[in-house]
C-alpha cells in the first residue's frame, strides 16, 4: 500500500509522530507501506529547514526512497522557507530536495504514483 502524510496539526506533530515514530520505522525498513510524499503546512514547515537534524534525516530518506517532500507555499514564504517566482515558488534555506506548493502542485506531484491513502496528522 502507498500513502501520503500530511502534517497539518499544529503544536509537535512532525518532531513527536514523525521524528520518533514514522522516520525511524521508515530508515529501518519497517514502516509496513511505501511513503510516496509527505506535505506539511503551518510550523510543521520547520522541520525542513536545511541543519535541522531531523528535516536532514527525512531529506536522505526521501532521497533514498523516491519520497515527494513538499511545503505548503504560502505556509513556507511566511517563514522565509520558499520565496515566489514568476513560475511558483521555490524553496529557501531547505534540506535537499524539497518542493513548494499547494493541493493542485501536490496532486499533479502525485500522479504518476499515487497514494492508496491519505493520513492527516
Amino acid at each position: 500500500m502507498k500513502v501520503t502524510y500530511i502534517f497539518s496539526t499544529s503544536g509537535h506533530t512532525a518532531s513527536t509522530k514523525l521524528g520518533k515514530m514514522i522516520l525511524p520505522q521508515l530508515e529501518q525498513g519497517v514502516h509496513g507501506v511505501e511513503v510516496v510524499g509527505m506535505f506539511f503546512f503551518d510550523d510543521n514547515t520547520y522541520v525542513l529547514r536545511a541543519g535541522d537534524p531531523l528535516g536532514e534525516r527525512l531529506g536522505r530518506v526521501a532521497t533514498e526512497q523516491g519520497m515527494l517532500l513538499m511545503l505548503c507555499d504560502r505556509c513556507a514564504t511566511e517563514r522565509s522557507l520558499a520565496e515566489e517566482t514568476t513560475d511558483g515558488y521555490r524553496p529557501v534555506g531547505t534540506v535537499a530536495g524539497v518542493t513548494v506548493g499547494c493541493f493542485p502542485d501536490l496532486y499533479a506531484a502525485l500522479a504518476g504514483n499515487p497514494p492508496d491513502q491519505v493520513i492527516t496528522l
